[in-house]
């Protein structure tokens, strides 16, 4: 998924917390617009909004075989820094790019399902009845998008029962990697939108991930949560998944206008200059009516600032991703 290193230099990919992107002397950038791939004008090293040399991250090649089933949970405790949102187009981008993705809901408010145009109120199977019971096979839950290798494993309010179900299992941290250990192979990516907590539902989550994105709002109040969350991972890391690594902190609802944002954002580079997104994701009105219209941004406007920069972030984390770290121990 990524280019090679030059043969001057060597690219080493250090352990957990110390994330690596794709090589800066990459080509001119690209992006889609409609169904048509363009090249910008800007290339490796021009500055980005993280004050870093912006790496350029080209579309990526097709895939000769599929089913490499790469979990990605997207997690953070606080609510509204743009979870939901990121899974829906982070997925969608990655559809596009011809990478077979499932989005799994393991939010009880199911949020991602109705921002995919989908009512899981009356749906007759959700991922609450994969959890309590075993009676569903996975393949009745699952339903597809409008986006063309996009499904769905939808939720609704009946997940929040399955938490307090789930106290007394054995084994109760794995109850959600044991659903979907049986179509792993059928994806490429698979994205999981956590609930705004740090509970049990989350911990399954982690526990199934091989890797975690962090959306941040470049807000004060969401960047004081961002090494409590870190912790729960490192935790959740040694005592559970010792595969599970941090894909990245992703900015979001990045506003360049506001003095308050940008120190935010400066001071999650400072603070974490490794694990943080080249990709920031702008604040635009298109989110809010996205939501309304029941489809990813990337489909409602194809061409706005807000698919580019979803667009970006999937070819970033590809990237990231073509040669994973080594998790050392």
């Amino acid at each position: 998924m990524t280019a090679d290193a030059s043969p001057t230099q060597t690219r080493v990919r250090p352990p957990y917390g110390r994330v690596t992107v794709g090589d800066p002397a990459l080509s001119a950038d690209g992006r889609l617009d409609g169904a048509n791939v363009v090249h910008s004008s800007g290339g490796a090293g021009e500055m980005g909004p993280t004050g870093r040399p912006l790496p350029a991250f080209p579309v990526p090649p097709p895939l000769a075989t599929h089913g490499a089933g790469w979990m990605v949970a997207m997690c953070n405790q606080k609510g509204g820094v743009g979870k939901t949102t990121s899974t829906i187009n982070l997925g969608a981008a990655l559809a596009e790019y011809g990478r077979r993705t499932l989005l799994v809901d393991f939010d009880p408010q199911g949020a991602l399902s109705v921002g995919l145009g989908i009512n899981p109120m009356v749906l007759e199977r959700t991922v609450h009845d994969l959890l309590v019971g075993g009676e569903a096979e996975i393949g009745e839950v699952i339903v597809p998008t409008q986006v063309d290798g996009l499904d769905l494993l939808p939720s609704n309010i009946d997940l929040s029962a399955a938490e307090m179900l789930l106290v007394t299992e054995v084994g109760r941290e794995h109850t959600l990697a044991r659903a979907l250990a049986s179509i792993r192979s059928e994806y490429d990516v698979i994205l999981i939108d956590c609930q705004p907590s740090l509970g049990l539902l989350t911990v399954n989550a982690l526990t199934a991930a091989d890797a975690v994105i962090v959306p941040l709002e470049c807000e004060y109040f969401a960047l004081r949560g961002v090494a409590l969350l870190l912790d729960t991972i490192d935790k959740v890391r040694d005592r559970l998944n010792p595969r599970l690594e941090l894909a990245g902190i992703l900015a979001t609802m990045y506003d360049a206008r506001t003095l308050h944002a940008r120190e935010v954002l400066a001071r999650v580079v400072e603070r974490f200059p490794d694990e943080v997104f080249h990709t920031v994701i702008s604040r635009t009105v298109r989110f809010p009516e996205t939501t309304v219209a029941g489809e990813p941004i990337t489909t409602y406007a194809p061409t706005s600032v807000g698919a580019d920069g979803y667009r970006r972030l999937a070819r970033e984390l590809m990237a990231r991703h073509g040669a994973p770290p080594v998790i050392q121990r």
